[in-house]
C-alpha cells in the first residue's frame, strides 16, 4: 500500500480527518500497515508496548488473562478504532491480548513516534484525550453494572451496549447485532458463565425480547430490553 493509500486511510479517522497534507506528511512516513488473519494475535499480554493500531477492516479481541488462564475480554475492536488506550508518553508493556476474530487491515505506527507526532500537534493530542476519556466512561459505567446489577441484567446491559457498538435498526422495535458473539465470548466480557449467558438468552427469547434471524445474528427489542431493567 502506497503513502497516498495510507494517508486516506487515516484520515478516515476522526483523529487525523481535518489535518492538511503538509500535517499529515509526518505520520504518514511511519505509518505501515498489515493484513492479519482471523486467529492471529497481535500482541500479547506483557509484551514490550512498542506500536499503536488503527483498525481499517476486521474485529479484534482485546482480553486478559489470569494465572490459570480464564478469559476476560476487555473489548471487542472494530473498523474506526485505535488500540492500545494506555502507554502513552511511558516505558509500558501491552495490558492484554489482542487476537484477530476477523480478518483485519490494520495501520500501525511506532509508539515513540506517534509520541513525538502528538508534542508537536497538540490538536490530536486533544481528540485523543477525548477518546481514552471515553474509554475510562466505559469502564467506569461496566464496573458499575457489575456493582449495582445482578447476572441477569448484567447481560440485557451487554445486549444493549453490543447493539450500540455493534448493531443497526432493522425495523421501528428491532435492532440486529450485526457481529456474531459466542456465548463463552459475552460471558467473558462480564465475568460470567457460558451456560448462564445460555440461560438467560432462552428466557430472553421465551419473553420475544431478542430473536435470532436466518443469518443466526441476533436481533434485539431495545425498548422492551431497558423496560425490563427499569
Amino acid at each position: 500500500m502506497n503513502t497516498q493509500s495510507i494517508q486516506e486511510l487515516l484520515q478516515r479517522f476522526p483523529m487525523f480527518k481535518d489535518l492538511t497534507d503538509f500535517e499529515m506528511e509526518p505520520i504518514i512516513n511511519l505509518a505501515k500497515n498489515r493484513i492479519y488473519r482471523s486467529g492471529t494475535h497481535i500482541f500479547m499480554q506483557g509484551d514490550p508496548l512498542t506500536n499503536v493500531y488503527f483498525i481499517h477492516k476486521g474485529l479484534v479481541k482485546i482480553y486478559k488473562t489470569d494465572i490459570h488462564g480464564k478469559e476476560q475480554i476487555v473489548n471487542m475492536l472494530q473498523p474506526g478504532d485505535m488500540f492500545p488506550h494506555q502507554g502513552f508518553f511511558r516505558q509500558d508493556d501491552y495490558p492484554a491480548h489482542a487476537e484477530v476474530t476477523e480478518d483485519a487491515v490494520l495501520i500501525y505506527i511506532p509508539i515513540h513516534s506517534f509520541e513525538n507526532f502528538l508534542i508537536t500537534h497538540p490538536e490530536i493530542c486533544i481528540k485523543l484525550f477525548r477518546v481514552l476519556g471515553d474509554k475510562i466512561v466505559d469502564l467506569q459505567n461496566r464496573l458499575q453494572e457489575k456493582i449495582l446489577h445482578n447476572t441477569y441484567e448484567q447481560i440485557i446491559l451487554l445486549l444493549l451496549r453490543l447493539a450500540k457498538n455493534h448493531g443497526r435498526e432493522v425495523s421501528d422495535t428491532h435492532t440486529v447485532i450485526d457481529t456474531q458473539f459466542t456465548n463463552r465470548e459475552m460471558a467473558n466480557m462480564i465475568g460470567s458463565s457460558r451456560e448462564t449467558v445460555s440461560r438467560t438468552l432462552t428466557q430472553l427469547k421465551k419473553k420475544n425480547f431478542i430473536q435470532t434471524d436466518k443469518s443466526g445474528l441476533l436481533q434485539i427489542n431495545i425498548e422492551a430490553l431497558e423496560d425490563e431493567l427499569f
